[in-house]
Formats: C-alpha cells, sequence, structure tokens
C-alpha cells in the first residue's frame, strides 16, 4: 500500500492540517463551500490537478465522439467500447452531446478522467445533481481505481456524499480536519451486536432550540435527526433545530415510536421511508419522503435489520 501526504500550513480561514490518502481507499472530504474553496485554491498551487469539469467538453461533438477523441488523446488501453459500456454511455452513444442530460454529461467526464489514468485524482462534487445511473456509475469507477492503486481524493460540501463515496471521511472545518466514522469502520464495531426492532407507544413532545426559544415536536413531525460535531439535530423538511440530548440517547427515547438508528450518525423515522436505495460496492441510502426528498446513509450492518422491519425477506 502506497501513501500521498498532503500537508498545509493555515493560509486565511483554512486550517494547518496534514491528510494521508493511501491507494486502496477513497478519502473524502466534507466541508463548506468557503473551505471547500480554499482548499482547492492551495491543491491547485501545489500543481494536483482538480477534475472540477471546467475543463470542458465538444458540445457539438457525439458522446461518442467526445469519448474517442480523449480515448486516441490519453493513449487508453481500455478499448473503445468497453468505455462506453462501463460508463452506461452506449445506448446514447450516437447523440450530440449538447443535447444530452447533465448526467450524461458527468458520465462523460468521468470517462476522460478515467482514460488519463493518473496516478492522483481529486473530484470536485462528483456526483452533484446526478440520478442514480450516473451515481452507481461514479462508485463502480472508484472500485476500478482502486484496483488500479489510484490516490482518490474526493471534495464535497454533502455529508451522505462523503459517507457514501469515501472509504475513510473528513470533516474539514475552521479549527482543522477531523475523522468520522463511515460505513466500513462501523462494521468493525457492531460485530454481533443485537437488534431492537422499534414499537409503537404513547407519543411525547421532544425539545429543540431556536434561538433562545425552545420547540416542542411531536415525533410524527420529524424525517429524521442527524449528529454533526457532537451535537443532534432534528431535521424537518429542510430546517434542522439543535439538541441538548446525544444521538444515542435519542435513539433509546425514540425506539418505541417508530425511530431506527440506519447509521451511527443518523436516526431515521421510519414513517417517513419513501425508497431503499441500492447502490454499487453493497452502498445503501433511504430516501425520506419530505418536500426535498432527503437521501440518508444507511450502513450495510443495518440493512438486515431494516428488511426485517418492512418484511422484505
Amino acid at each position: 500500500m502506497s501513501e500521498w501526504k498532503i500537508q498545509n500550513k493555515k493560509h486565511e480561514i483554512l486550517p494547518a492540517f496534514s491528510l494521508t490518502v493511501n491507494d486502496a481507499q477513497p478519502t473524502a472530504i466534507y466541508s463548506d463551500t468557503e473551505l471547500q474553496g480554499e482548499l482547492v485554491q492551495i491543491l491547485y498551487t501545489k500543481e494536483i490537478p482538480v477534475f472540477d469539469r471546467e475543463d470542458g467538453l465538444y458540445e457539438r461533438l457525439t458522446v461518442e465522439q467526445n469519448i474517442a477523441f480523449y480515448h486516441k488523446w490519453f493513449n487508453c488501453q481500455t478499448p473503445l467500447y468497453e468505455i462506453l459500456v462501463m460508463f452506461h454511455l452506449h445506448h446514447c452513444a450516437k447523440a450530440a452531446l449538447h443535447k444530452c442530460t447533465n448526467s450524461v454529461v458527468q458520465r462523460v467526464y468521468y470517462a476522460k478522467y478515467f482514460m488519463m489514468n493518473a496516478d492522483k485524482c481529486v473530484f470536485l462534487e462528483p456526483v452533484h445533481g446526478v440520478d442514480i445511473r450516473t451515481m452507481n456509475t461514479f462508485i463502480e469507477m472508484l472500485q476500478a481505481m482502486k484496483e488500479k492503486k489510484t490516490f482518490v481524493l474526493l471534495l464535497v460540501t454533502n455529508m451522505e456524499h462523503a459517507i457514501l463515496l469515501g472509504d475513510i471521511a473528513y470533516k474539514l472545518q475552521e479549527h482543522g480536519l477531523h475523522a468520522f466514522e463511515t460505513d466500513a469502520q462501523d462494521e468493525e464495531k457492531i460485530g454481533n451486536q443485537p437488534s431492537v426492532s422499534p414499537q409503537v407507544e404513547n407519543l411525547f413532545k421532544i425539545p429543540a432550540k431556536v434561538g433562545d426559544k425552545v420547540i416542542l415536536f411531536d415525533p410524527p413531525e420529524i424525517d429524521y435527526i442527524e449528529s454533526q460535531d457532537g451535537k443532534s439535530l432534528l431535521v424537518i423538511d429542510n430546517e434542522s433545530f439543535t439538541m441538548d440530548a446525544t444521538l444515542g440517547e435519542m435513539e433509546k427515547q425514540l425506539q418505541m415510536y417508530g425511530f431506527f438508528r440506519c447509521h451511527r450518525s443518523y436516526i431515521v423515522n421510519l414513517q417517513k421511508v419513501r425508497e431503499i436505495i441500492t447502490w454499487s460496492k453493497n452502498t445503501y441510502s433511504l430516501r425520506v419522503d419530505n418536500k426535498i426528498q432527503s437521501t440518508i446513509p444507511l450502513s450495510r450492518t443495518k440493512i438486515q435489520d431494516i428488511q426485517e422491519i418492512f418484511n422484505l425477506k
């Protein structure tokens, strides 16, 4: 296993940090857009290429013509048709790129970056706004890059994307870079602990803070609860409210009201679950039935439990 070390001295709002990326585990950094932008500029100064889709494609050419051009340009050894199939582009190969959907264009970019065969790849928001097929395509590409021993760093502003894509994930804030546990790390700790199926009893009010006020919520109103920086955030549609209780405390209180600890950092209201999404490499998400159709991670260690809860076996 080889390592790629990135070190940064404090730079304006970006804190000093040291990061080691190895060639067997894609690494994700979750941050806000401002810190992400600062980090991207630092990587540019270190002459590290950032794949941000700003380099452009040939929009007047067809999908296949774009792939053929870059296939020859980068002297790619994988047959052209295999590239089209690998990136799910063979069905739209004859379409002009400017007439294609955003997700198809994204897959053309993935193919281009894959054919470059770079030893280090930094992807900026690689799955933002794409469909499920394209998300799966990118995950499959990450697996292929792992097999080729490519160093992969993913920069995202969505925590679920960091958990879903990265074998190792970090959160970058003004006071530093800190690891948070991913699905693979969860598996080592959870082991064979017995699961507890949720039961329903009388409801009670859950307090959350809004400024100096305390608002009381009924459990059925809640979409899910997530943990960020040691704090629990109650989420309803696209609004979040800070809670004093830890996620572990909330899990114990809410099990009997139809809530389920679907991931180390999330508790979901099972009544709000609309869909179980299966990605590649045995990764999963839950789609929540709210105004913005939120998706949250589902740990591999929890998939059997939730299948039993919904009688899917």
